[in-house]
This record gives C-alpha cells, structure tokens and sequence, in this order.
C-alpha cells in the first residue's frame, strides 16, 4: 500500500499563496489518482481537486477552480496543490488521498490518506 504525507501547511494573509506537498512512499504515486480534500472546523471533509495517474486531467471544486491548480511529479513521486488569492474560507485541514483506477470526487471511495496538514488564512 501507499503511504502519504502532507506538508507546506501554514498561516497567510488573504490574497497570500501556498504550496502544499503531498509525498509518497512504499509504492509509486503514478499508480493512483490523487485527490486533495480539505476540512474546516465543525464541516464535513469536502472535495478539493484531483488529478490522473498521468497528470494529463485535473478536476477541481468551483469554489477553488481558477486559484487553487494540483499537478504532480511521478519521478518525485510528489503531488502539489499551488493556492493562490486565498481567503479565508480556504482555512482547514487538507488531505491528499489517493485510490486506483478512477477518479472520484467523493471522500469515501479513496483508500489512502495522509494526515493533513493545518492552512489558516487571515483576514
């Protein structure tokens, strides 16, 4: 099975960026789809964006489409999520997950889960 974990997590402005990583081991990434979900307090886990085994598609939420972009790096075995013009709405906990074969933006068809890491965005 694959193990993951997340990191680049932290505290910005609104309007501010981050890079979150999402890094694999015990097989290759390149075999999974691989989403980014993402939790604020007192919320349900929610569907952020997810991207091919290839990294050829990507699908993301509307709340995120055109600030948020995922890609990967299948030779490091790392995918990202970039986030651009944040705000505060964006603050949660986010998790990569990964499952084979198809994708899926629905949280309990991913097998695989890293345990998060803390974004807090300031108004």
């Amino acid at each position: 099975q694959v193990q993951l974990e997340e990191s680049g997590g932290g505290l910005v402005q609104a309007g501010g960026s981050l890079r979150l990583s999402c890094a694999a081991s015990g097989r290759a990434l390149s075999n999974y789809v691989v989403g980014w979900f993402r939790q604020a307090p007192g919320k349900e886990r929610e569907f952020v964006a997810y991207i091919i085994e290839s990294g050829a598609s990507t699908f993301s939420a509307d709340s995120v489409k055109g600030r948020f972009t995922i890609s990967r790096d299948n030779a490091k075995n790392t995918v990202y999520l970039q986030m651009n013009s944040l705000k505060p709405e964006d603050t949660a906990v986010y998790y990569c997950a990964a499952r084979r074969m198809f994708t899926s933006i629905q949280v309990n068809d991913y097998e695989y889960w890293g345990q998060g890491t803390q974004v807090f965005v300031s108004s």
